[in-house]
């Protein structure tokens, strides 16, 4: 039992009683649950447009002296700077001017503003290889887009960053499923918030019953001893043929 104040007023809260009343209530539970999963289902399936994404690998190049041949032993300096120019060759790939020039390559239906939303560039496990990833609803657009990025950025990069370069590890290929949405998230986010709101549901009916439904209520709930209580006639031995239990005849007239 659960006592809870609100400005001198004081409410009770059976949790077993509640507990009881989801119990009995188990199977509209269950189907409040089942029908939030369908809806979400169906919403994910039929309302949502799927995602593929692309990725093409980079390596960002920071050798300011060529040997030819020789070996070039990189300091760990050299390394870390590596790993921030990452963040600058991602400020370079968003610049209109690159992907203007992707736009125009790839021949996209796209002005810069769609173009950029649908690119991003991140490190490789804190390495000085940098992925581009390009989302599309289209998987052999995402993969043209993706490629026509590695052919442009390394041209970019050169000019504006002397001694610089990015070179392509690996180019993108047509991606076979897609990243977003995830059905079996949504459905179980559907089912979830169905069986949340029927609990709510249950739990709200129950506060707001005021109805008396047995004698243990008034003597646990307000202290108050039942003195007599008046049977069903519904269940006295000979009762039928009246109507409701109480007090009518079969020819429907008051007894």
């Amino acid at each position: 039992m659960v006592t809870i104040n609100q400005q001198k007023d004081y409410m009770e809260i059976d949790l077993m009683r509640l507990l009881k009343a989801m119990w009995h209530k188990a199977w509209m539970i269950a189907v409040c649950t089942v029908i939030g999963a369908v809806i979400a289902f169906t919403y994910v399936t039929l309302a949502i447009t799927p995602l593929y994404q692309a990725r093409v690998l980079m390596y960002v190049n920071n050798n300011a002296v060529s040997l030819g041949s020789a070996s070039v032993s990189l300091s760990a300096g050299d390394i870390t700077l590596a790993k921030n120019l990452v963040s600058t060759y991602s400020v370079i790939l968003k610049t209109r001017m690159t992907l203007e020039e992707v736009i125009e390559r790839a021949n996209l239906d796209y002005s810069y503003e769609q173009l950029v939303n649908m690119v991003s560039a991140s490190s490789v496990n804190n390495t000085e290889v940098f992925q581009i990833v390009v989302t599309s609803p289209n998987p052999e657009e995402a993969k043209l887009i993706a490629n026509t990025i590695a052919e442009v950025l390394p041209d970019k990069i050169a000019n504006i960053i002397l001694d610089k370069s990015a070179k392509v590890v690996d180019y993108a290929v047509t991606p076979r499923s897609k990243a977003s949405p995830s059905v079996t998230k949504y459905t179980v986010i559907g089912g979830l918030l169905g069986f949340i709101i029927c609990c709510g549901i249950i739990v709200v009916y129950e506060l707001n019953d005021t109805l008396i439904h047995s004698e243990d209520y008034l003597l646990q709930t307000y202290n108050i001893p039942v003195l007599a209580a008046i049977p069903d006639i519904a269940d006295v031995p000979g009762s039928k043929g009246y109507y409701g239990g109480y007090g009518y005849g079969s020819s429907g007239g008051r007894a």
